[in-house]
């Protein structure tokens, strides 16, 4: 019964791996179908977060302003490998109305953890090109229910930072491409892809399927065969 319950229970997590990445490879081959169509125009920008669903990962360009002074930089995160901030600025479409864009990467000051990098952001109209997105996924917080502030953030919620910059923000963000951007700003855009993983779940499969063998391997081993033998000799 044990090695019948721990068979079931590993071949079921080898299914469920195969499962995530099958799930993945189909959410990156709808992000790279919508990537392929053509740019949102600023007027069919969704305004809610059940209109924006059927919209992520479309290319769009915005024309407007940055909002002076209200970079955020989120810690702690990482691109290729390397740990560094999320650089968060809102651009202003209209008086009132923003939409917070993922300018890119920049690595983090490792003398200074406090530091942050000089990332220019000029006055007056610009265009960015990029992709519609959700909000940064959250990390850890370690200081829950502590109101954030500062320019170096663990996480940022759409709607309290909305309230604190006293702008109105979509619902959803950009993720900035390097078409169009400012030369020499210093930030790196090689956005992950969700399926960049995939190859971990089928190696975890791997994993969960080879002890579901092995299992099946030592009881026919030690129950089956050997008494077999012992009885034998």
């Amino acid at each position: 019964m044990a090695t019948l319950i721990g068979m079931a229970v590993t071949a079921r997590l080898g299914v469920w791996q195969l499962s995530r990445a099958s799930q993945k490879e189909a959410l990156q081959s709808s992000l790279d179908t919508r990537g392929r169509l053509p740019p949102l125009r600023m007027e069919t920008l969704p305004q809610s977060e059940s209109q924006v669903l059927a919209e992520l990962h479309r290319p769009t360009v915005l024309r407007g302003e940055w909002q002076q002074g209200a970079t955020v930089f989120l810690d702690n995160r990482q691109m290729n490998g390397r740990p560094g901030f999320f650089v968060l600025t809102p651009l202003l479409l209209a008086p009132g109305d923003a939409v917070l864009v993922q300018r890119g990467w920049v690595p983090r000051d490792v003398q200074d953890r406090s530091r942050v990098p000089l990332v220019p952001t000029p006055a007056g109209p610009v265009v960015v090109r990029g992709w519609l997105a959700p909000a940064p996924g959250r990390l850890y917080d370690f200081a829950p229910g502590v109101p954030a502030s500062g320019p170096i953030r663990q996480n940022l919620v759409l709607a309290d930072h909305s309230r604190e910059i006293g702008v109105t923000l979509r619902p959803w963000t950009v993720l900035q491409s390097d078409e169009g951007a400012p030369k020499g700003d210093g930030l790196l855009r090689q956005w992950p892809r969700p399926a960049a993983d995939v190859h971990k779940h089928y190696g975890y499969a791997f994993q969960w399927f080879g002890l579901c063998a092995l299992m099946a391997g030592l009881y026919v081993w030690f129950q089956l065969l050997r008494p077999r033998f012992q009885r034998r000799r």
